[in-house]
């Protein structure tokens, strides 16, 4: 078990390492999670207020999760902002699980971009 964590650890370094590269920050996890509700709206960079930040946090981990089928995409409204519908309940982990349970699917998601870019 602390092998698996231990290894958790190190691909999380090495996405934050790559998103140094890619985009010159070293994010933590609320920014991570910023980048991806970005990428998902698919607006580019822009100024966001506090609360749309906070709308681009919730849009990221519902995406993340979906890919272990937790939500799926209802719909956009009028603005482009899409909508999740929870499909399961989430598994009742400490904070502890629940940051690596999160990080293990960010991880997953940011593979799929990567494969996709090569």
């Amino acid at each position: 078990m602390q092998q698996a964590k231990d290894d958790l650890q190190v691909r999380w370094l090495k996405l934050r390492i790559k998103l140094k590269e890619k985009f010159n920050i070293k994010p933590e996890m609320d920014g991570i999670l910023l980048l991806i509700g970005v990428q998902e709206l698919g607006v580019g960079p822009q100024e966001f207020s506090k609360e749309q930040k906070q709308d681009l946090m919730h849009i990221a981990v519902c995406t993340v999760l979906a890919q272990s089928g937790y939500y799926i995409v209802e719909g956009h409204d009028e603005e482009g902002w899409p909508h999740f519908k929870q499909l399961q309940p989430l598994p009742n982990h400490n904070l502890i699980e629940q940051e690596n349970f999160l990080k293990d699917h960010v991880l997953l998601y940011f593979e799929k971009i990567f494969e996709a870019e090569n």
